[in-house]
């Protein structure tokens, strides 16, 4: 695992906020890698505008690989992959990137997720991002990767990126809404908004559903502790 903690000071009389950015490109360097970091500084630079401060925990699934197959096995995480876990359940944002494999998200980006206890990402915000030899494999953003953190409950931000090879070296223009950069920044713009609003820095914000509690989450065993028998019901 790589940990990389980027403190901004610009406020430095509020709590930083906390973005974990999960990386699961298989080389180095990594064209995921390198998408996700434009994510990472795109999202600092919006927050920073609203003056909030915001430390970042970068998570290479390649160096969790070997941890992240035997947990899948024996559900007991090893040493590194319990600090990734331990950071994604802290997060008040994530980024996650994955490199695009027969139309769909890698096996390890799948299971590094699925070794994750359940609730871990309700009501977080999440940006996602993907990377792939050519524009053809766009669509498994969508249809692949979203279904996926709607399920894990996650706060999904509206724009998503995919990028292809020829992303990385197309020089961008002033104005070309259609570059990586120009996508990068939205993107990382409404992840910055999101991130605020989810942990009440800005008005509007809406009670967080998070699994430890501090987030205000009900204990499962809470679930029904409002429930009304049936019967009662037709009584009335």
């Amino acid at each position: 695992m790589t940990s990389e903690h980027l403190t901004d000071h610009t406020a430095p009389d509020e709590r930083p906020l906390n973005l974990v950015v999960v990386a699961a490109g298989t080389s180095v360097p990594s064209s995921t890698r390198m998408l996700a970091d434009q994510l990472t500084s795109a999202t600092r630079d919006a927050l920073a505008r609203h003056g909030q401060r915001v430390e970042v925990t970068v998570l290479e699934a390649r160096e969790l690989a070997h941890e992240v197959v035997d947990a899948t096995v024996t559900r007991f995480p090893g040493e590194k992959l319990s600090a990734a876990i331990d950071a994604i359940g802290r997060a008040d944002g994530l980024i996650a990137v994955t490199p695009i494999y027969n139309q769909s998200f890698s096996g390890l980006f799948k299971l590094l997720f699925d070794v994750i206890e359940p609730g871990t990402l309700a009501g977080v915000p999440v940006a996602l991002g993907a990377t792939g030899g050519t524009a053809r494999h766009s669509l498994a953003v969508d249809y692949a990767l979203r279904p996926m953190f709607a399920y894990l409950k996650a706060d999904v931000v509206p724009t998503t990126v995919f990028a292809a090879a020829e992303d990385f070296g197309a020089v961008s223009t002033a104005g070309d809404e259609n570059s990586l950069r120009t996508r990068a920044v939205r993107v990382g713009t409404e992840l910055g908004d999101y991130m605020l609003r989810f942990a009440g820095v800005t008005a509007g914000a809406v009670e967080p559903t998070r699994a430890d509690d501090k987030r205000g989450r009900r204990d499962d065993d809470d679930e029904f502790s409002d429930f009304v028998p049936m019967g009662d019901l037709l009584g009335r």
